[in-house]
Parts: structure tokens; sequence; C-alpha cells
């Protein structure tokens, strides 16, 4: 088939219309570039939105930090009372010092050994063995253990060596009203502090609010 002089100039006129109409189009709304007034809103709400967000993340990240080392917690007496059932000797929780004596110092590394001579230190020269360990507190966060006391001791039956409750009373640095607490009873079983009245602060089961003053 053979294009006459008349088709081509119809295809040219069809391509001139086209870029034509498109042209048309981007000089409405749909491919206009967002105004000034359109910026400023954006920038006002993402602000907005960021000023929500952030401390909203800031308290699920401390919540979160705050749960996790009450977990960890748990976990550590959990191993001691089991250890020392099974090995039939007592099993010790405490901060160790450098020169295998408890320290009060709750927030540092604490340690888990069995104290095979029952002098209530960890004596490594006697064969003592060391079952496992907690990373220090979150700098700045305050962990304590009941009132000058530097140590837990379970006994064969699982049972609390000595005095009998005990609360570890954990507070994050300057957000004391996500603070939580893990009670330690004379029989060795232990529970978490809850928001038993949800007033937003955690209590034990005896309704007492958690502080570390």
């Amino acid at each position: 088939m053979h294009h006459t002089q008349q088709d081509h100039y119809t295809q040219n006129t069809l391509k001139i219309s086209t870029y034509e109409g498109r042209s048309n189009l981007c000089q409405t709304k749909i491919c206009q570039g967002m105004t000034l007034i359109e910026l400023m809103i954006s920038i006002g709400i993402t602000s907005l939105l960021t000023t929500i967000a952030i401390p909203s993340f800031n308290d699920f990240i401390i919540q979160l930090r705050v749960d996790n080392e009450i977990s960890r917690l748990g976990r550590l007496l959990l191993t001691a009372r089991n250890q020392a059932i099974s090995s039939g000797n007592n099993v010790i929780i405490c901060p160790l010092s450098d020169n295998g004596t408890c320290s009060v110092n709750w927030f540092e590394q604490l340690s888990v050994f069995i104290d095979n001579n029952g002098n209530k230190q960890f004596d490594i020269s006697d064969g003592e063995q060391l079952i496992t360990t907690k990373g220090p507190s979150f700098s700045g966060d305050i962990l304590t253990y009941a009132t000058n006391r530097n140590k837990i001791t379970y006994q064969p039956t699982g049972h609390l060596f000595g005095l009998s409750n005990g609360t570890f009373r954990y507070c994050p640095k300057g957000h004391k009203d996500k603070s939580r607490a893990i009670v330690v009873a004379g029989s060795g079983r232990f529970y978490a502090s809850t928001d038993n009245n949800n007033d937003g602060y955690d209590q034990t089961r005896n309704n007492k609010k958690i502080s570390c003053n």
C-alpha cells in the first residue's frame, strides 16, 4: 500500500495535535508542582506527626529496656534455684568484687555460683563453679535489692537462706513512672510487679508503688 502526500500531512497534523494536547494538559493543576502554601501545610503536618510520634517511641524503648531487665533477673533467679536443687549445694547470686566477695552494687554484673565451702564468697581456687552471669544494668538506671543485702542464697530445698522476702527494684533514669520490681519470697519463688489498679505505675501484690529511693 502506498502512502500519499495527504496521508503524511494527516499523520503530522495528528502528532502536532497530540503534543499540543499534552502541553495544554501540563498547564493544568495535574502537571504543576507543589505550591508554597501546600509545601508549608505538608511541613506542618509532618512536624506535628513527628512531635507526637517521637515521645511515644522513646517511651516504648524505655519500657522495653525495663521489661528486658526484669526478664533477665527472673531467668537468673530461676537458674540459681534450679541449680541449688539439682546440685544439693547452696547457690549464691550477688555482684562479685575482684576478691570474690559479694558487694551491694546490684546494678553491676551479677554472678551465680555454687558455694561449696559455705563461706559465702566465690573461691575459684577451691574449685567453686561459676554458673552464669547477667550483665550490668543500663548506665544511669538504678537496681537495688532489699536493704543492705549483698547476696541471695538458695538452699538445696529451693528456699532462701536467712532472711525471708527480698525485692529487686529497677528504676530507669528520668522515668520513675516506668519502675518495676521482682519480689523474691522465702520459698524461693518470685513474681514481677504489675500495674494492679491501672494508674500507670507498677505495684507489688501489697499495692506498694515501686520506688528506688
